[in-house]
């Protein structure tokens, strides 16, 4: 909005934006800097590219941690803590407890004040939970050892969420989960499903040490390794490595640590972040179909990465495909605006699509392959099984991103992309196949103005931004009607693809990489030379 605003008072001058040699410095200026920065978004950000996770760190706090022999000092004062504070779960005071507590003073003191900070806004939330289903409150510490209260936490095993659920285990209590939607991020409805899990596993063992044993390791391990020892006490069970993995052994203690600590963090010489500010009130908007949410995010005048985090549960940067009336989180502030424009707007309008009509003998495998996609998202976006037989007409909802070309002769990718029921697929019917960047066609569009369309939309629609389509179109102002036909991209003749680089985060993996920009390992190994999986932060990784 500060670019446009940037832009329009460029474009109001008498003499015009690029008639003044100052003038026209400046509006170049800006202009690439817009395209800078919305060509980073397209590359991180585009199509149904699957949300980025954070790794949890239950990984390196089980995997790496050595745990030190407890000081005097922390005995006593741990000693002195549990006779002076109450708790609903036993807490022995054994070595294992006060080593876990040693380590959360000492090497994971920043991970644990880190932790606490965040706890502060789902603390209450869970505690009214777990007090309405009768468990411990105690427990509602957990995620200070399973995500440190992250909700975007994801382990190397695929556990994700506060409460770091496994799918199967997410499904069996409750939470949905598909190719849109993942409820596991869903810091309410997650501990919903937590508590239904941990008053099921102290059913089975009427112990809470055994219980959150299994909580880690799995209630089918936790009984075998008591058939195999004939022992149902968890210290004894765990005193010895031939019956539960390290990691359980582990876990146990490292939380009754934890719930330790939390109570008194000052006593052990934590500091506590300050409370981060209280989150946006946000009203539910209601969407009668598929919706991208960087359409609503256009509408409500948040950024993408705001929507997104108001509604975690939804994977990709589209609502699910047959799913009506589906509720939607926005700022409070902008709740009529949105619906407002949901109101009015077409299906094709709230989520541009790519389509594939189903040919004679094709395939779901036939299909992806052609396409380019994987065979699971291909079945999965469109309900189905991989080995599902199809009909001839049958149109399928293909997961592609748009294409990034080199356009208007500048040394950044816009993106030309079709949408609605007419996109041009390689194979669709009486459809022509897209310009790409290295068939050396034109990429000239002309778009006729819809009801409730506005530069901003037509901009995000066509990939492109609002002051080229002022350039392109020679407008001095936003004003467009219903009717206008408006040029949304340049001749460009004899392009190149544009490399695709990504610049390695803390935490990244090449799987990670690969799986966000729908790659493999082995790719990104060619591509960039590679000899083995080690990547730093900072690196940079060519990616097609």
């Amino acid at each position: 909005m500060q670019f446009d605003r940037a832009l329009d008072v460029l474009m109001e001058s008498p003499s015009g934006a690029r008639l003044e040699p100052r003038l026209r410095e400046q509006f170049d200026r800006l202009v690439e800097s817009i395209g800078s920065m919305e060509y980073i978004a397209l590359e991180e950000g585009l199509g149904f590219v699957q949300s980025a996770d954070d790794p949890t760190t239950i990984d390196a706090l089980l995997a790496g941690s050595t745990f030190p022999s407890p000081s005097p000092e922390t005995t006593a004062e741990v000693t002195s803590d549990l006779q002076a504070t109450s708790h609903d779960i036993d807490i022995p005071m054994n070595a294992r407890v006060l080593s876990s507590v040693e380590l959360f003073k000492g090497k994971r003191k920043t991970y644990l004040e880190e932790a606490l900070g965040r706890s502060i806004q789902y603390l209450p939330m869970i505690q009214r939970i777990f007090r309405t289903e009768g468990l411990p409150l105690d427990l509602s510490y957990i995620p200070l050892v399973e995500s440190a209260f992250k909700t975007t936490a994801l382990s190397r095993a695929s556990a994700k969420g506060l409460w770091q659920f496994m799918r199967g285990t997410a499904i069996e209590n409750g939470l949905q989960y598909n190719w849109y939607l993942d409820e596991r991020s869903e810091a309410e409805e997650s501990t919903i499903a937590a508590a239904r899990y941990l008053k099921t596993l102290h059913g089975m063992f009427d112990d809470w040490p055994l219980a959150l044993a299994a909580y880690n390791g799995g209630p089918g391990r936790v009984r075998r390794a008591m058939r195999r020892s004939g022992v149902d006490d968890f210290w004894t069970l765990s005193s010895s490595g031939r019956f539960l993995p390290r990691e359980t052994r582990d876990y146990v203690p490292l939380i009754l640590a934890a719930v330790v600590i939390a109570k008194n963090p000052g006593l052990y010489g934590l500091s506590i972040p300050e409370a981060p500010p209280p989150p946006p009130q946000t009203q539910v908007v209601t969407v009668p179909s598929a919706v991208d949410l960087r359409r609503v995010a256009e509408w409500s005048g948040a950024s993408v990465d705001t929507i997104k985090a108001l509604n975690p549960r939804v994977r990709r940067w589209m609502t699910p495909l047959r799913t009506e009336n589906f509720a939607l989180r926005v700022p409070d502030s902008t709740a009529d605006a949105v619906r407002a424009r949901v109101a009015e707007a077409s299906p094709a309008e709230l989520a541009p699509l790519n389509w594939h009509s189903v040919r004679k003998g094709e395939t779901i495998s036939a299909i992806a392959r052609k396409l380019k996609v994987r065979r699971a998202d291909l079945a999965e976006a469109n309900y189905l099984a991989v080995r599902s037989r199809l009909a001839i007409g049958q149109k399928l909802m293909v997961p592609l991103a748009p294409k990034l070309l080199l356009a208007e002769g500048r040394d950044h990718p816009i993106a030309i992309v079709t949408s609605g029921s007419d996109a041009a697929l390689p194979g669709t019917p009486g459809k022509s196949t897209p310009p790409t960047a290295r068939s050396g066609a034109t990429t000239s569009a002309i778009y006729r103005v819809k009801r409730g369309d506005t530069l901003g939309s037509i901009a995000q629609r066509h990939r492109t931004t609002v002051a080229a389509l002022k350039r392109l179109n020679g407008l001095r102002s936003d004003a467009i009607h219903p009717g206008d036909r408006l040029t949304t991209s340049s001749p460009g003749a004899d392009q190149e693809a544009a490399p695709v680089v990504y610049r390695v985060k803390r935490g990244d993996t090449l799987g990670s990489i690969a799986q966000r920009h729908r790659t493999t390992v082995v790719s990104l190994k060619r591509l960039n030379g590679l000899r083995s999986d080690a990547i730093h932060p900072g690196d940079r990784l060519t990616i097609s």
